[in-house]
């Protein structure tokens, strides 16, 4: 078969799916955990909070296991561990014991998608690697886009508990499957190397430096203008807030969009061409958010956003792939916090702009900045 036709990719997005899925679960069902809790939602939005920071943290863990036990192996022991965790979720009894218990579940769930990302580049020739991280991108925006959905609906009809247990059932299934279909030797390659050591291999080279530097910037122009995108929505044109969640789950169905087609797209515009349209339409969609005289503009606005966006974060993430082939699970890793790292400081940054100028301010940077971040990266491709 195709590498992109095999069963064991198929478990590798399995995988991934389960993993956003637990990380966006909560999002929803913040009201209900306060109601259950008699706390306010502002205090439940820690069970959110603490499962990033212990998913960003915990990369830099996961990433020389990775490459010194076997990325597989680290990977099936990741996907029990967040079984059991998830189902301990079920059975919380109080708040405090629940944001423990999401520490730990981020804990687990950072070492998924990172190391399948990297089993990839071990197995998959880069000719043919972005596309098959394309279709592997598409288990991870089909997780985010289901697990903000579930969380609301399970809060509504059966209980949010129940959501985890859901959660518990999936992670078990791809946790036996894995067992039973993903040999630890299958792409696996060990290394002795201490933590620092694999962490300096890395950092040494002038390629993933600059690759890593592109992501933390990327995470910060892209995440500092999308959480505000639905208080934005709500405040200018008085959309419900249940709408505006809506509007901008059409982020990632334009990241759906690209995963379905990148074949197409990479052989047709190349990974430069690919840099720099992503650029351009992630400061078009922003243009339109800013700029846009109604919320009927939203729409398209979050579609050509989300499209742009995994144009160039693939075409970023192949190279992160392939920047360290000897320590592939480390510099995968690296890439991941670097994004996470952006993520946080382009939030925690942007907070003071919003109150003082407004979220259009937010917008008029990164949709200057965007296109100007994939118009670097299209030279230094060049160059290379």
């Amino acid at each position: 078969m195709s590498a992109s036709a095999s069963p064991r990719f198929f478990l590798l997005a399995c995988a991934g799916f389960a993993s956003m899925c637990s990380m966006r679960v909560t999002d929803a069902m913040l009201p209900a955990l306060a109601s259950q809790f008699g706390t306010t939602t502002g205090a439940t939005a820690s069970v959110v909070s603490v499962f990033v920071i212990a998913y960003g943290l915990c990369q830099l863990i996961y990433g020389p296991l990775g490459d010194r036990y076997g990325k597989t192996r680290v990977v099936r022991a990741a996907v029990a561990a967040a079984a059991v965790i998830n189902l301990a979720l079920m059975f919380s009894p109080s708040l405090s014991a629940m944001t423990g218990l999401r520490l730990l579940a981020g804990a687990a769930a950072a070492g998924i998608v990172p190391l399948c990302l990297a089993f990839i580049g071990d197995a998959v020739p880069y000719a043919e690697r972005q596309a098959v991280l394309a279709q592997f991108l598409t288990g991870l925006i089909a997780g985010m886009i289901v697990g903000q959905w579930a969380g609301g609906v399970f809060a509504d009809f059966v209980g949010w508990r129940w959501a985890f247990a859901c959660l518990a059932v999936i992670f078990s299934g791809v946790a036996l499957a894995m067992w039973r279909n993903l040999p630890t030797a299958a792409g696996a390659e060990t290394s002795a190397a201490s933590f620092v050591q694999q962490v300096k291999r890395v950092l040494a080279i002038a390629w993933a430096r600059k690759v890593g530097l592109y992501a933390l910037v990327e995470g910060a122009l892209v995440f500092s203008s999308l959480v505000f995108v639905p208080s934005y929505l709500h405040a200018r044109f008085d959309v419900s807030l249940n709408l505006a969640g809506a509007l901008v789950t059409l982020f990632g169905v334009g990241g759906l969009v690209y995963a379905t087609s990148a074949r197409h797209l990479v052989s047709r515009f190349g990974e430069r061409g690919l840099s720099i349209y992503g650029g351009a339409l992630q400061g078009l969609g922003l243009a339109m958010l800013a700029f846009g005289p109604h919320w009927q503009w939203a729409p398209p606005a979050c579609f050509l956003f989300g499209l742009g966006f995994y144009m160039l974060h693939n075409t970023l993430q192949t190279h992160a792939t392939q920047m360290a082939p000897q320590a592939r699970g480390t510099g995968v890793a690296l890439f991941a916090c670097m994004l996470f790292l952006g993520q946080s400081l382009g939030i925690s940054g942007v907070a003071l702009i919003v109150d003082r100028w407004g979220t259009q301010a937010v917008f008029l940077i990164s949709l200057v900045g965007l296109p100007l971040v994939g118009g670097a990266f299209a030279r230094s491709l060049s160059r290379r």
